[in-house]
């Protein structure tokens, strides 16, 4: 019963910083900024961290499980 939370909680951040590395890099790939009135390379720079903490943070959880 307790293993519930942990599974959802570690797919949603697996989820989510998949995505954002996914979205980052097309960003980037593409030419265009990460977020707007930042520099670009910081924006990626802090995007792409912000991910992979986020799956490390998701695999954390489901080894919980």
């Amino acid at each position: 019963m307790e293993s519930g939370p942990a599974i959802f909680a570690g797919l949603v951040f697996a989820l989510f910083g998949a995505g954002l590395l996914v979205w980052t890099a097309t960003r980037v790939r593409h030419g265009r900024p990460v977020a707007h009135g930042v520099s670009p390379v910081a924006s990626a720079a802090f995007a792409s961290v912000a991910g992979v903490v986020a799956l490390l943070v998701g695999a954390w959880c489901l080894t919980r499980v």
